[in-house]
């Protein structure tokens, strides 16, 4: 059999997701960036963010999946409503 030696892309982990958003976030604060660079920064942003609410929204049917009495145990909040029960 040949060796594929395409490889698939490196899908990023949530957590280096939000330690993106985090980075994003200081630069947008820094006074040295300008103007332009500050909005495409947050574009890259508002991007990362709808990805970490899709991840989490698919993580949660998972868990209703496997274990329905566990999902019920996620603390009923407006940003955990939000984030789980919006429809994009």
């Amino acid at each position: 059999m040949p060796s594929n030696s395409l490889k698939s892309p490196v899908t990023p982990s949530i957590e280096e997701l939000i330690s993106r958003l985090e980075e994003i976030t200081r630069n947008i604060e820094n006074p040295d960036t300008g103007l332009e660079s500050s909005i495409g920064l947050y574009e890259e942003g508002l991007s990362i963010a709808e990805t970490c609410k899709n991840r989490l929204q698919e993580a949660r049917k998972k868990i209703e999946v496997i274990n329905p009495e566990l999902a019920k145990t996620v603390p009923e909040t407006p940003r955990t409503k939000d984030l789980f029960d919006s429809e994009s």
